[in-house]
């Protein structure tokens, strides 16, 4: 499949906010959204191969846990929050664990509880990795949403609002 930076012409148009369409402004809204996660992931899924030597869904877990302030989650919320069956999310972890990135260890006063959490190893790759892939995100969004759409996404991530107000 040839990548899509090689023939910018040949990519339609980023859809509009405002639409004269059949869709409602949030369909609209929804599908614009759907299509820049899907250009973000499609070039996230090389950067993080590359950078990380882990898949995409690895890397989704370990991002998870990097936004925790101390300790882990426990596997039923991590499969929770990434909308993952628990079997698939018990093999991602064994790799991850495997790979030396993360920990489990049982959860005091519940048998069944296996919380996981980075290693340093995780964090130091995730540090050092964050400039290639905080770019490849930016690169995607600016390629996929107009400048009025990519605002409106950061006004929704407050981060990203703050970054993008320096810029």
């Amino acid at each position: 499949m040839a990548d899509p930076q090689e023939h910018p012409a040949d990519l339609p148009g980023c859809p509009s906010g405002e639409g004269s369409g059949l869709l409602p402004a949030e369909l609209r809204a929804w599908m614009l959204l759907l299509a820049a996660t899907g250009a973000v992931e499609q070039r996230l899924r090389a950067v993080v191969k590359e950078k990380l030597d882990i898949s995409h869904d690895e890397f989704l877990i370990l991002c998870l846990l990097a936004e925790q302030p101390e300790g882990g989650l426990r596997m039923t919320r991590v499969a929770e929050l990434l909308g993952r069956p628990k079997t698939r999310l018990t093999y991602q972890i064994a790799c991850l664990q495997h790979a030396g990135l993360v920990t489990r260890r049982s959860v005091c006063g519940d048998k069944r509880g296996i919380e996981v959490a980075l290693t340093d190893k995780a964090r130091d790759l995730l540090t050092e990795a964050s400039g290639p892939l905080a770019e490849t995100v930016t690169r995607a969004l600016t390629r996929f949403m107009g400048p009025d759409q990519r605002a409106a996404l950061c006004g929704l991530v407050p981060d990203l609002a703050e970054e993008s107000r320096s810029e």
